[in-house]
C-alpha cells in the first residue's frame, strides 16, 4: 500500500482489503462455533497482498496465524512494513491458543486495521491496547457493521449471554402449521427450502424441540442435506417419554435436557454458560414457538410458506407486529421467509 494516498483513497483502499478479509472468514461457516469467524488479509507497500487466512476451525489457529503462515519466505521481510487486516481485534488471552495480539507484536506489523472491537470481555480492547503499546498503529471500526453482520451469534451470545435465537417453522397459506388431529401430515416445504433449512442446521450450535414434535415426528434433526456437524438436539424434559426409549432417535444423541418448571430466560441462560450454546433454532410445535415469542427471546423468526391452504388445523404462532418479506421459491411452489427483530 502506498502511504501516500489521499485520505480518501486510503479509506478506499482500506474498506477493499476488509472486504476481502470478510470473504475469507466465511470460509469458516459452520466449522468455528463457538468461536466467531474471522479472516485476515497482509498487504505490503505498494499494495500487493502477500498473506491471507481464516479461522478455519473450531480449536486450530486463528485467522492471524494462518495470514503469516501463508506468507511466502521472500516476503518475511517486508512483514514489519505490511498492514494486516483482521475483521475482529486480535485476541490477547491464552485459550486453546496463544495470544494473535502477541504474534503481530513479535512480527513487527506497522498498522493493524480492524473491523470491530471484541465484545469477548477477555478481550474487550486489551487486545488493541497490546499493539498500540508496541507502537503498532491500529485502525479500528473498518466496516464495522459488515463485520457485525458476519458474527450476530458470537455478539449476542457474549453480551447477553444467551444463545442468538431464530425461531423456525412452516404454515400454509391460510396460516396452519398442522392440520387437525388424525389428519394425514401435511407437507409445506419443498426440496429447495428443506435443503436451505439445513444450511442454517449447519450454522447452529442447538437445536430445540418440543415434546409433541418429538413424539409425532421423531426427528433426526441431522443436516444430512448439507456439509456440517450437526446441532446438538436440546428438548425438554416430560414425562410422556422414557429416556431409555431406544425408538425415539434423538435420545440416542445425548441431547440436553431442559426443566419446563425453569423460567424460559435462565434455560437460555444455562444454555450458554453451562454448555456453551451460542446459537440455538427451535422448531416444534405451535406452543413452545409462541412461547418463545410471547417471552421476546428471538432474534430472526424464519417462516416457510406454502402457496396451499389447510383451511383447519393448528394455528401458526401469532407475532403482533408481522411485518414480513417473504423471499419466494419457485420450486415446487416452496416459499421461505423471514422476519428480524430490530
Amino acid at each position: 500500500m502506498e502511504y501516500d494516498m489521499t485520505a480518501q483513497q486510503k479509506e478506499g483502499f482500506d474498506e477493499m482489503m476488509m472486504r476481502r478479509a470478510l470473504q475469507l472468514a466465511l470460509n469458516g461457516a459452520g466449522g468455528v462455533s463457538p468461536n466467531p469467524m474471522v479472516g485476515a488479509v497482509i498487504v505490503a507497500p505498494g499494495g500487493r497482498i502477500i498473506g491471507e487466512g481464516w479461522h478455519r476451525r473450531y480449536g486450530g489457529a486463528h485467522a492471524e496465524v494462518n495470514a503469516v503462515r501463508s506468507v511466502a519466505a521472500a516476503d518475511e521481510p517486508l512483514l514489519p512494513q505490511s498492514t494486516i487486516y483482521v475483521t475482529l481485534e486480535p485476541c490477547s488471552h491464552h485459550g486453546k491458543t496463544p495470544p494473535c495480539s502477541l504474534l503481530l507484536r513479535e512480527k513487527g506489523f506497522r498498522r493493524v486495521a480492524v473491523g470491530m472491537v471484541d465484545p469477548n470481555p477477555k478481550v474487550a480492547g486489551r487486545g488493541i491496547r497490546m499493539l498500540r503499546e508496541a507502537g503498532a498503529e491500529v485502525t479500528t471500526g473498518i466496516l464495522e457493521t459488515e463485520c457485525r453482520r458476519l458474527n450476530v451469534r458470537f455478539i449476542t451470545a457474549q453480551t447477553l449471554r444467551r444463545p442468538w435465537i431464530q425461531l423456525k417453522w412452516a404454515e400454509s397459506a391460510d396460516g396452519y402449521i398442522a392440520g387437525r388431529r388424525g389428519e394425514e401430515r401435511a407437507i409445506f416445504s419443498s426440496p429447495l427450502s428443506m435443503t436451505l433449512m439445513h444450511k442454517e442446521r449447519a450454522m447452529t450450535d442447538a437445536i430445540l424441540v418440543g415434546t409433541d414434535t418429538l413424539l409425532t415426528d421423531n426427528p433426526s434433526l441431522t443436516t444430512r442435506l448439507w456439509p456440517g456437524r450437526d446441532p446438538v438436539p436440546v428438548l425438554f424434559r416430560s414425562e410422556r417419554w422414557d429416556e431409555s426409549d431406544t425408538g425415539i432417535r434423538l435420545l440416542s444423541r445425548n441431547p440436553i435436557i431442559l426443566d419446563p418448571d425453569t423460567p424460559l430466560a435462565d434455560n437460555m441462560h444455562l444454555l450458554m454458560e453451562r454448555h456453551g450454546i451460542t446459537s440455538l433454532m427451535v422448531e416444534g410445535g405451535s406452543r413452545i414457538l409462541q412461547s418463545f415469542v410471547d417471552s421476546g427471546l428471538y432474534d430472526e423468526i424464519r417462516i416457510e410458506r406454502s402457496p396451499a391452504p389447510l383451511h383447519a388445523g393448528t394455528p401458526a404462532p401469532h407475532i403482533a407486529e408481522r411485518t414480513r418479506h417473504d423471499a419466494y421459491s419457485h420450486a415446487q411452489g416452496g416459499a421461505r421467509g423471514g422476519i428480524k427483530k430490530t
